[in-house]
């Protein structure tokens, strides 16, 4: 332990601070005609892509407006086509949309390649480059539905949770990170950043306040402030927005590991969920049980409204049912 201490301070952390980030919003305003970029992926993805193009079509001609889409490589499909898994042409034509709708990355093919070449990475650097900070995360148990969740109907009739994770902060994205040998010891040794400033944590925290004022105006703020530094500033600067714009919303906080605890147990107790990008990332995929399936939660992407948002239909790339997936789509 003593070891790990100093290799995490034996590197300064960047002495620059971040510019102050924007609030949430949409970048474009309602028109006749949308440009979307289509990112099929890996996987299931293009079957999925496939089919979710005819309900845009279907909801366009619904509406009286049209679509145009562009195709663009990312993940594993991008890595075979380009050698990288976001390729600058891919970047260009999603800073170009309106909108962006990527269906799923990655695969047992890549998993051995070096980490700045694997899929999830195109996945990073797509966040990253289009300033995507907010992740909405519906986890929605369908009547029709219920049946389809490991627990019991009357566990998870009537869930309705929204999860608001911060998608461009956290240990995912913090330096100094990396592998290296230890000099004293000759030994291996790993190490990433777990790091929040202020500003972010105030940004998704306006998001999550103003998302639970259109629903049940509840929102569980989930940490490790018992145990991570980090995650008391967390919490700390989740308090202080909450009673300087959003006194109105009832703010509760919970431990990561309880909430993970919580969410099998009750989850009806939770309206929407605001937590980091590691914690998101965890419980997100946790609440797909709730709902039944990983491939059944859909998610949106956002910025501050300088580019365009990325949409995604389903989760996971389920290489090992690739080709199978459209058939039943055709029959539905």
């Amino acid at each position: 332990p003593k070891l790990n201490l100093r290799v995490c301070h034996s590197r300064p952390l960047p002495v620059a601070r971040r510019p102050v980030p924007a609030p949430l919003s949409m970048s474009v305003a309602r028109k006749d005609s949308y440009n979307i970029t289509l990112m099929p992926g890996d996987g299931i993805g293009p079957e999925i892509m496939t089919a979710t193009v005819k309900v845009l079509e279907a909801a366009a001609k619904k509406h009286g407006i049209s679509f145009a889409f562009t195709e663009a490589p990312i993940g594993g499909v991008a890595l075979d086509l380009t050698g990288e898994p976001f390729p600058a042409s891919s970047l260009a034509t999603c800073k170009a949309a309106d909108s962006i709708l990527l269906a799923c990355i990655g695969g047992p093919k890549w998993d051995a390649l070096p980490r700045a070449s694997r899929p999830e990475s195109g996945l990073l650097a797509l966040r990253k480059e289009l300033g995507l900070f907010a992740n909405l995360r519906p986890a929605t148990v369908m009547r029709q539905l219920v049946e389809a969740s490991t627990l019991k109907r009357e566990v998870v009739e009537g869930v309705d949770i929204m999860v608001v994770r911060e998608l461009t902060g956290d240990v995912y994205f913090g330096t100094p990170k990396g592998i290296e040998v230890d000099e004293a010891t000759g030994m291996r040794k790993g190490f990433s950043n777990m790091i929040y400033y202020e500003n972010e944590v105030r940004r998704i925290a306006k998001v999550a306040f103003e998302i639970a004022r259109k629903r049940d105006k509840r929102v569980c703020s989930v940490d490790k402030a018992n145990v991570l530094d980090v995650s008391q500033l967390w919490r700390d600067v989740v308090i202080e927005t909450h009673k300087e714009e959003f006194s109105d919303i009832e703010l509760s906080h919970m431990y990561v590991d309880n909430a993970a605890m919580q969410l099998i147990r009750w989850p009806k107790q939770f309206d929407t969920i605001v937590t980091g990008n590691m914690f998101g990332d965890i419980l997100s995929d946790e609440a797909s049980m709730l709902v039944g399936s990983l491939g059944m939660l859909p998610s949106a992407s956002l910025g501050d409204g300088s580019g365009p948002g990325v949409f995604e239909p389903v989760h996971g790339s389920a290489p090992d049912i690739a080709g199978q997936v459209g058939v039943y789509l055709k029959k539905w």
